[in-house]
């Protein structure tokens, strides 16, 4: 059994496709399947149900795969310890991200950071606050970039920075005439929000008191926060969009846009990472990378904001 056979196996269970699981491993699906047959030999146990697709673990292959991850885990901490020594930023770092977030922060600081330090190797994987949660307790992401509090003792987190929400308003609605967003000119009405379980989606609901809003968005679960901005500049409707989407807006776009009275509905955006994580050298790059990218008036929290 090696720490390889391991690797294949926790692939196989994610992605529930070998050939999607070699793929992401860097290897052939013959070589990864052949791994693992031979994993199976040496367990005397079938570890996975191939007769279904996608293929899924057999009971003992559950038990095993659980125990997997441990394995894995400490194996990597052995490695992470001798980098933070060295201070090296050499390794494969798995990095997760919001959608939410994603498009607007990973243009502005992941090339330059790249090319400042080409021996990282960071994985970044866009993921929803309750995956990101999980895959950080599973050793499946070693950071993850959140917008709310995970609460979660077996992780630590730390603020990035402050942005606040803006309404994205069609010029044929009523609001479009308005210089600011008052949460009680807000109405279900066309209104293009996200699906549930986006925490982008759940803080502005919560800010704006629109729990009926749920009531009337069942045509409306496009789940993409562009495709919304789309339906808005073509005349309908409108959306809400994070402080960093406004600054790649050209000068037509940004007549859409309208902020919120005061206080402003504003998201913590920090960085999440397991308590036991060494590679405390790493995680400062990496930080002091996406602080160095944003607004300087984003780093600290505004009088007029308010946190969702």
């Amino acid at each position: 059994m090696t720490i390889q056979q391991l690797e294949y196996l926790l692939a196989v269970d994610r992605y529930r496709h070998f050939a999607k699981a070699a793929e992401q491993c860097g290897v052939k699906q013959p070589t990864l399947s052949a791994m693992i047959q031979k994993l199976e030999e040496e367990l005397g146990a079938k570890l996975f149900d191939r007769n279904v697709q996608p293929v899924r673990p057999t009971p003992v292959g559950r038990k095993i795969i659980k125990q997997a991850r441990v394995v894995i885990a400490q194996a990597s901490l052995v490695r992470d310890i001798v980098y933070e020594e060295k201070r090296t930023l050499t390794g494969i770092f798995r990095l997760g991200v919001l959608p939410t977030i994603a498009p607007y922060l990973l243009p502005r600081f992941f090339p330059r950071l790249m090319e400042e330090h080409p021996e990282l190797d960071i994985r970044v994987s866009e993921m929803k606050t309750h995956q990101i949660h999980q895959a950080l307790r599973s050793g499946e992401l070693d950071a993850a970039i959140v917008a709310s509090r995970l609460d979660d003792e077996a992780l630590a987190e730390e603020p990035l920075f402050y942005e606040q929400f803006f309404g994205y308003v069609a010029r044929g609605e009523s609001l479009f005439g308005h210089d600011l967003i008052r949460t009680s000119d807000i109405t279900g009405e066309r209104l293009w929000l996200l699906d549930e379980g986006h925490c982008f989606r759940e803080q502005l609901t919560r800010f704006c008191q629109l729990e009926s809003v749920k009531l009337s968005q069942m045509a409306y679960r496009l789940g993409s926060m562009e495709t919304f901005m789309r339906m808005v500049e073509s005349g309908k409707g409108i959306t809400f969009i994070p402080e960093l989407a406004t600054l790649q807006l050209c000068e037509e776009q940004r007549l859409l846009v309208r902020p919120f009275a005061i206080p402003r509905p504003t998201r913590q955006v920090g960085l999440a990472y397991g308590r036991d994580f060494v590679r405390r050298s790493l995680l400062d790059v990496l930080k002091l990378s996406i602080q160095a990218a944003v607004p300087r008036e984003m780093l600290a929290p505004r009088v007029e904001q308010s946190l969702v």
